[in-house]
């Protein structure tokens, strides 16, 4: 928040106010497993962590392998290897405590009181409302069309669990239509709105979009170090045209991808808030050269994935049993 990443909100400040005042409050931030997780997806776990961390909240984690399957064309068996093998170990190296009472993660495909609440919210919205909102045309498979109110069931399966309280969900911008759906089927069914913050996304190495379908544009949380350091190098700069024009008129780090790594995921690497004011003053002065602010960033980037490394190694242990340690929630009640 301090540095811009998570931009806005709805309903932050009542959240904050009930767990101030000792109300119930959870977190919650689904996952699909379509491919390698890189550092775009570090972004939402950094913050579940802070909330698990700091504040002592639970977490809740679906796993949107439904979704997946429909939507991608991806066989539940390879979605949920991929959840395990790829997603959850990584959130598990990245800091997020999997206990079964600080972190509930399950599958979309076996929770079955989601599954019959997506189907009782189906019954609260209309065909015009999914494809005015989503965009949904004639040949959209109705499994991808349902997709949405399995994920509102999910946004609102912990207050099933545990009573209504509000319920804080970190997503990219790009997620609001979700939140706003939810947000309107919770007040119909006399539940409590969820919360939301956004956070901006990281601009690809290559200066576009990044995408797990696109390697030269991410950094992998698996990506051999060195490989890193390579594709850093490559990763398009807000630098001068060539080394005098930049030591005469200094660089943008607003446009450099490699000054953004630094504020996204490196800052404790190079001296925290301090040190990224230095990086920018430096490269807006020219004194600090694309080159050698690249230096930096690999130095830094290797050791952060090198720990990440060490800590996927020792949580193998733990991960094959996390979905078994979670039981099926209880029966809704019957009113629903």
């Amino acid at each position: 928040m301090e540095r811009g990443i998570v931009f806005g909100h709805r309903d932050l400040d009542k959240f904050l106010k009930e767990h101030a005042e000792g109300g119930k409050v959870s977190v919650l931030s689904g996952m699909m497993p379509s491919g390698r997780m890189h550092l775009g997806h570090k972004t939402v776990v950094d913050q579940l962590v802070w909330y698990q961390r700091e504040m002592g909240l639970k977490v809740y984690i679906p796993i949107a392998d439904l979704e997946a399957h429909h939507a991608r064309g991806m066989p539940l068996e390879e979605a949920h290897r991929i959840a395990v093998e790829e997603y959850v170990l990584n959130y598990a190296a990245l800091g997020l405590d999997l206990s079964p009472d600080r972190c509930e993660i399950y599958l979309q495909s076996e929770r079955k009181p989601v599954q019959r609440m997506a189907l009782l919210l189906a019954g609260r919205v209309t065909w015009n409302t999914l494809k005015g909102t989503y965009g949904f045309t004639g040949e959209t498979n109705m499994g991808h069309a349902m997709a949405p109110l399995v994920q509102a069931a999910d946004i609102l399966h912990p207050q099933e669990l545990e009573g209504p309280h509000r319920v804080l969900v970190p997503v990219g911008v790009d997620q609001d239509p979700h939140l706003r759906l939810t947000r309107d089927l919770a007040e119909k069914e006399g539940l409590v709105k969820p919360a939301s913050t956004y956070h901006r996304f990281m601009t690809g190495l290559t200066g576009g979009k990044m995408s797990s379908s696109k390697p030269s544009t991410a950094i992998f949380l698996t990506d051999d170090p060195e490989e890193a350091k390579r594709k850093v190098w490559r990763a398009k700069t807000g630098g001068g045209a060539t080394v005098e024009e930049h030591r005469e008129k200094g660089g943008n780090p607003d446009e450099c991808v490699v000054y953004e790594l630094f504020v996204y995921h490196l800052a404790d690497k190079v001296g925290g808030e301090k040190g990224l004011r230095e990086i920018r003053e430096r490269c807006e002065s020219g004194d600090l050269i694309c080159g050698e602010c690249k230096k930096m960033a690999q130095e830094a980037l290797a050791e952060l994935l090198e720990e990440i490394a060490e800590r996927r190694e020792r949580a193998k242990d733990e991960i094959p049993s996390v979905l078994e340690e979670h039981p099926d929630a209880p029966d809704a009640p019957e009113d629903w």
